[in-house]
């Protein structure tokens, strides 16, 4: 009896090998990165997809069973992250709580923000509510894991005490931590977004295509990640893949910008491409206005201009809105000593305010955008007058899903 006992406890009921249990492991905490990604992100907080009944609640079971997380929380939680981007309400910014601690302690956050009933209420709306998850997954979250902890150990004997652990610790580190600590403080920005949101690579391979975290900003409600040529999301290639099977329907995916010939005004057309593309458009103004203007200084200007420090740079993109007061009040500074970086950038701060409008008034809107585009190609600015002259024949493209 005390041998089969040392037996069980050191090589559980399978006696895996090390290349087994490595792959076990692999296997389940890449399937709790797929629940998180496609079902609860993609799917539940966004609407970008819709799965077979059969295979959302296999997801939404997974996710109980591995990490405890109530659907209806980790929605409402998200979505108040992209409601209050940045912002004391923000559940987990970087810039309020500084990266260390979204990184380490990012699951603490989580915890804290999915406390409030209010929340929860309000941002978690049209989540499942059936017999299931009122009297087990919501009522009951911490007996997934203590499922899933008695499971391993039955495996694998004591190992399945390492597997478990690791296993728990895995998503609130790379999607509490990782994703939304660094995913708002280091990587690369396709879209001049309205919050400090990353790509931290672009191949998004190891956590689901999480890792394309700006474009995911850019376009919150769209089921593919990857916007870019060389890019690549792993959860789009498994989407497709699900809806040739019948088991997935893509509901919406970002649309992509065409370039009309020949249109004198911008009109309702353009107004639509903007507005849906409002970020990529100011990154385009930026790479095509305001980076030309910039050499064009530095040329002409001498030391002052060249010295200016990357930060500085990049903070004409926004308006310096996310620098502190001393550097905001410096960057002014230089910026009116030069007219002509003056003009430009008063220009965007113009489109800016145009476009944040949303849809309310779209007639004094497209008005406005006329206007705007008149005086930039009168300005006399060559780079500001090729843009508006372009913009003018923005139209939107939909994306074949």
């Amino acid at each position: 009896m005390l041998d089969f006992l040392l037996n069980f406890l050191i090589h559980g009921v399978t006696h895996a090998t090390w290349l087994v249990k490595l792959v076990y492991f692999f296997v389940v905490t890449q399937l709790t990165i797929l629940a998180v990604t496609l079902y609860l992100h993609r799917s539940q907080a966004h609407r970008g997809v819709d799965f077979h009944p059969a295979l959302a609640h296999f997801f939404r079971f997974w996710s109980w069973l591995t990490t405890g997380m109530v659907t209806k929380e980790w929605v409402a939680v998200h979505r108040k992250h992209h409601a209050k981007c940045e912002t004391e309400e923000d559940p987990h910014s970087p810039k309020v709580f500084g990266v260390e601690t979204v990184l380490w302690q990012g699951v603490d956050l989580y915890r804290v923000a999915a406390a409030r009933s209010e929340d929860l209420e309000k941002y978690g709306r049209g989540t499942p509510e059936d017999w299931l998850e009122r009297h087990l997954y919501a009522r009951h979250p911490y007996s997934g894991p203590t499922l899933m902890f008695l499971v391993n150990i039955l495996l694998f004997g004591v190992w399945g005490l390492a597997i478990s652990a690791l296993q728990m610790i895995w998503i609130p580190f790379w999607a509490a931590g990782v994703v939304n600590g660094l995913g708002h403080w280091w990587g690369y920005r396709n879209f001049e977004t309205s919050d400090l949101s990353t790509n931290l690579t672009p191949w998004g391979v190891f956590i689901g295509g999480e890792e394309l975290h700006n474009n995911h900003h850019a376009f919150p409600s769209s089921a593919k990640f990857a916007l870019r040529r060389f890019e690549f999301d792993i959860g789009w290639a498994l989407i497709r893949g699900l809806e040739t099977l019948g088991l997935a329907k893509v509901l919406r995916v970002a649309p992509s910008l065409d370039v009309r010939p020949n249109i004198a005004l911008p009109d309702t057309e353009t107004l639509k491409a903007l507005l849906s593309h409002r970020f990529q458009v100011m990154t385009d103004y930026f790479g095509g206005v305001i980076v030309p203007i910039l050499r064009e200084e530095a040329a002409h200007a001498g030391a002052s201009l060249k010295a200016l420090p990357r930060t500085l740079r990049r903070a004409l993109a926004n308006g310096g809105r996310w620098l502190d007061e001393h550097s905001r009040e410096r960057l002014q500074e230089i910026v009116r000593q030069r007219p002509v970086l003056a003009t430009v950038c008063e220009f965007r701060a113009r489109l800016a305010a145009l476009l944040e409008r949303g849809n309310h008034g779209a007639e004094a809107m497209l008005a406005a955008l006329q206007d705007w585009c008149r005086e930039a190609e009168a300005s006399g600015i060559r780079a500001l007058a090729d843009f508006a002259a372009r913009l003018r024949g923005y139209a939107l493209v939909p994306v074949r899903a």
